[in-house]
């Protein structure tokens, strides 16, 4: 028979239900001298980076046929290998030793363009000392970049697990993620991944200058972690803790500036590259509103655009729902009955500004990703969400092919974006209910007393500011544990 779990984690194989039916493949859930620990060499730490490994492996074999740049033949949607930083290397003068913002206006966050122009350093240096016997140049810049990726993609693990208190083989559904596989090398987006990723950590660990400092270099790589900070006044606000909140914005907005400032001093055209594009892109092909557009001829919002028209009505709308939806959250976060926890308003606020936004390219879907593990660690409705964004990549490079190429229609390819928000409203609905029956929660569930291992600050703090809730509501037997906890 096998032993119960260790007293100090929580093992999947005995408490979900997609754990335990894949232990059969291996003989059943794991037993008593088969249980790592830290006396042990295989902890789960290292198991879920080896798992990580595994999975870049895979995620490289199958970006291989697109890694020497020869796309004849439409290869990069044929093969499923599309990757952003091969066609970059050629339009910005990578190759050319062209130094990003500098000599080339990247449509980037400085932090990207800096790893652009680090790795394309790295790969000529390697390219130098091979003598002319390596592969051609973007051959070797786009194997670097990878290496940076893979690097950042282990840093994600590993701050999912610290972030994961008593459940650190919650990490595992990172480390074995269908999204990884399919969008670890599609772009850059790790970076600010890892980096929000190790600043929630950091706040988890009690030190909200550093998390401020790292989450302000992830927004100084994509824009998105400023949302953890927006979800971090409004706990701090219902904890009273905003002397907290203060000390990690500040030292997110100092480490934005000492990032930007310097570039926007020298290159304060290019630099700006990045917010301009942003105004004027239009609906990208993924989000809802290129399908509002589809289905209604045009005849909505901005209409048919010139070439580099700025799509003023969209812009404007999508301000609207994008505040709407953060209010939304916002009143969630003040009036559940117990505070929820920091990954749970994160990942419904990031879902919610992907679904809404009017640029959801396919890579973006991995922002989700830790937030989601952390939410809502449940095997079975993460791979079904997943799922649908690998259907999503797959139709998006069949419709870009071109129906006449055997490829897919405009329908099917709408078809899929569809499926993939049904499925990601549907895991906001599920995050939501729990947030408001706490009981359901099985982070909070599965451990007696515990509040919120990513809180930091926040863990076990009682609450100052509340909005009523409705009359009559049971009090959840967690709420009651939390007083506790922050009496004792």
């Amino acid at each position: 028979m096998s032993a119960p779990p260790e007293p100090d984690r929580i093992v999947p194989t005995w408490t979900d239900p997609v754990a335990i039916q894949a232990s059969e493949a291996v003989g059943g859930p794991w037993g008593r001298h088969a249980v790592t620990g830290r006396a042990r060499f295989w902890t789960p730490l290292r198991v879920c980076l080896l798992f990580t490994v595994v999975v870049l492996g895979l995620a490289w074999v199958k970006q291989a046929p697109c890694a020497g740049g020869d796309w004849s033949g439409s290869k990069q949607y044929t093969h499923f290998c599309y990757s952003d930083p091969i066609p970059l290397f050629f339009t910005h003068g990578v190759g050319d030793g062209q130094v990003p913002y500098l000599d080339s206006a990247v449509e980037y966050p400085v932090l990207i363009g800096a790893s652009i122009q680090g790795a394309a350093v790295i790969a000529r240096a390697w390219d130098d000392l091979a003598g002319g016997i390596s592969a051609a140049p973007v051959a070797s810049f786009y194997v670097v970049t990878c290496l940076l990726l893979a690097l950042l993609a282990l840093l994600v693990t590993r701050g999912v697990l610290g972030l994961a208190g008593r459940r650190p083989w919650d990490a595992a559904m990172v480390a074995l993620s269908p999204l990884l596989l399919v969008h670890a090398f599609t772009n850059w987006d790790l970076l600010a991944i890892a980096l929000t990723t190790l600043g929630m950590w950091a706040w988890a660990r009690r030190n909200p200058v550093l998390a401020g400092v790292l989450i302000g270099l992830g927004v100084s790589a994509k824009l998105y972690p400023v949302i953890v900070l927006g979800v971090l006044f409004v706990l701090c606000l219902r904890a009273g803790r905003l002397r907290a909140w203060l000390s990690a914005t500040v030292a997110a907005g100092l480490a934005w500036l000492a990032v930007n400032l310097p570039v926007a001093l020298v290159a304060r055209e290019n630099w700006a590259r990045f917010f301009t594009f942003s105004d004027v892109r239009p609906a990208n092909p993924e989000s809802i509103w290129a399908i509002a557009l589809y289905l209604t001829d045009d005849r909505i919002l901005d209409g048919p655009l010139a070439e580099g028209q700025t799509p003023s009505v969209l812009n404007a709308t999508v301000a609207v729902v994008l505040l709407l939806s953060a209010a939304a959250v916002s009143w969630l976060a003040l009036a559940a009955p117990l505070r929820p926890r920091l990954p749970q308003l994160a990942f419904l606020l990031v879902a919610a500004f992907l679904l809404l936004n009017k640029v959801w390219s396919p890579q973006f879907s991995l922002w989700l990703l830790p937030l989601a593990v952390l939410a809502r660690p449940r095997w079975r409705s993460l791979l079904l969400w997943q799922a649908t964004e690998v259907l999503v990549w797959v139709m998006t490079m069949l419709y870009y092919l071109g129906a006449d190429d055997n490829g897919v229609g405009v329908e099917w390819f709408y078809l899929a974006v569809v499926v993939r928000d049904v499925a990601v409203l549907v895991l906001m609905a599920l995050v939501v209910r729990e947030v408001w029956s706490p009981d359901r929660d099985l982070v909070r569930r599965s451990w007696p007393g515990t509040d919120d291992p990513a809180g930091g600050p926040l863990d076990g703090a009682p609450d100052r500011w509340v909005l009523p809730r409705p009359m009559g509501r049971a009090q959840p037997a967690s709420a009651s544990r939390s007083r506790a906890i922050s009496s004792a």
